[in-house]
């Protein structure tokens, strides 16, 4: 593992933790030599966990909408940033770039961009392993969420466990690194539930 895309809220929140989350896994990044793939922003918790990184001497490699950086929400500061077309394309280019994913609180956004990599995963098209920093309980509705929908079974249980769930940011990196994760042979033909 080399890099991680991050994805996370273009807002504070409304607690300090969210804010020390980013900080902490941040600096972690920095601290294991793994570089930050992220939307590019230098807002909210986006522009705190660059920032985080960047000054442990971290690399940071942001991808955003050309959209995004007229509205002049780009972080400047960065290892590198890409601007693209579309949010389409970021998502792409951050899934290509990064060997692992991790999602921090977040609003619409974060929710969307972590569950098409937990699709892309089930379907087989990736096996990069994805994680969830489950904040003061932030995520907890969520994760209750997946497993109602393994008990109504409209998703697998092995489905369900290609997301690791921890409230710890550098237990949950050593997670990323350590635990078994996906399969890259393809589709799951017939077995997209």
């Amino acid at each position: 593992m080399r890099s991680v895309c991050v994805f996370l809220g273009s807002s504070i929140g409304a607690r300090d933790d969210y804010r020390e989350a980013a900080i902490t896994i941040g600096a972690a990044l920095a601290e294991q030599g793994l570089e930050l793939v992220y939307g590019g922003s230098r807002v909210g918790l986006m522009g705190v966990i660059a920032d985080s990184a960047l000054h442990r001497g971290g690399k940071v490699h942001g991808v955003i909408p050309r959209v995004l950086v007229d509205k002049e929400v780009a972080h400047t500061g960065l290892t590198e940033l890409e601007v693209v077309d579309s949010m389409h394309t970021r998502k792409k280019r951050m899934a290509d770039r990064a060997d692992a994913f991790v999602a921090l609180p977040g609003g619409m956004g974060t929710l969307e961009e972590l569950t098409e990599v937990l699709t892309w995963a089930q379907l087989g098209i990736h096996a990069k392993p994805c994680g969830l920093l489950n904040v003061a309980g932030y995520f907890t509705p969520w994760l209750r969420f997946l497993d109602h929908a393994v008990a109504e079974q409209f998703l697998k249980p092995a489905h369900r466990a290609l997301l690791i769930a921890d409230a710890d940011p550098q237990r949950l990196l050593h997670r990323l690194r350590t635990q078994p994760h996906g399969d890259s042979a393809g589709p799951l033909a017939g077995d997209v539930r």
